[in-house]
């Protein structure tokens, strides 16, 4: 384990918002709004899966907003912090579900989302992602999930390269069990900070949604956890802290090695 965690922490905002169904910029408005007390006073802030629109499965109808983009880039600079969340983004062989990094120097990471939940229709509405994505923030290693990609502990397994993993989701409240056992599981056994952001209320297709939004540290315990209703709610990942938990007890060193075959490539 040769990586050297910061020793300064860092401080991640979830939002956890009402979406307004397919109304991209009532929702720009709203997350704004939402996001105006956290100006300097954090360095990451996490939105939901598709938050100008909810999750959905016509995201032809989504084609022609050219305005989150500079909205990102603006809010970013706004907060002096980064700030992620995903969108249906038009690509040349259709549409993904793709999760977008922004930081205040203008810089954009993205991934698009590997696993497609097939229930919902979304593997014949989107394409998948042809890739796993971990990135750097401010000396944090974080790796970039949407909501699915929990689901599949392989894509998910920390081969020491990540310190913190980013889920974005719509996630609906009938399996808000696996939700929360999930983002546990997945922190306790990759030693690791698990950051999963969800949305609330009733979407465009009548499923309802508890936010259920969390921030479980690298032992399982959970750091945020909010009711079910709007909120923004902000953690400290504490490197130092990771580093000697991962030091004094070092099941990382007996995992297994594999080589990981995504289905999407």
């Amino acid at each position: 384990m040769s990586h050297k965690l910061p020793q300064q922490p860092l401080r991640v905002s979830l939002v956890q918002p009402d979406l307004v169904w397919h109304q991209p910029k009532l929702n720009r408005e709203l997350l704004s709004k939402l996001m105006d007390p956290l100006v300097g006073c954090t360095d990451l802030v996490l939105l939901p899966e598709m938050f100008t629109s909810g999750f959905t499965e016509h995201p032809e109808n989504l084609a022609s907003d050219s305005e989150t983009m500079p909205w990102l880039l603006q809010e970013s600079r706004r907060l002096g912090a980064a700030v992620a969340g995903s969108l249906a983004v038009p690509v040349e062989e259709g549409f993904v579900n793709r999760l977008l990094f922004v930081t205040p120097d203008g810089h954009v990471h993205h991934y698009d989302k590997v696993h497609l939940f097939r229930m919902g229709d979304e593997h014949l509405r989107y394409r998948p992602g042809k890739s796993r994505d971990v990135i750097e923030f401010r000396g944090w290693r974080l790796l970039l999930t949407v909501c699915y990609d929990i689901r599949f502990p392989v894509f998910c397994r920390n081969q020491m390269d990540y310190d913190a993993l980013i889920c974005v989701a719509n996630w609906p409240s009938a399996r808000r069990h696996h939700w929360r056992s999930l983002l546990t599981a997945r922190a306790i056994e990759n030693q690791a900070y698990v950051l999963g952001v969800n949305r609330v209320g009733i979407d465009g297709r009548d499923l309802h949604y508890s936010g259920d939004s969390l921030a479980v540290d690298y032992n399982g315990q959970y750091i945020i956890d909010g009711p079910a209703e709007p909120w923004v709610m902000t953690a400290s990942l504490d490197g130092p802290k990771l580093q000697s938990y991962r030091e004094s007890f070092p099941a990382w060193k007996d995992r297994d090695g594999f080589s990981l075959h995504l289905s999407g490539c």
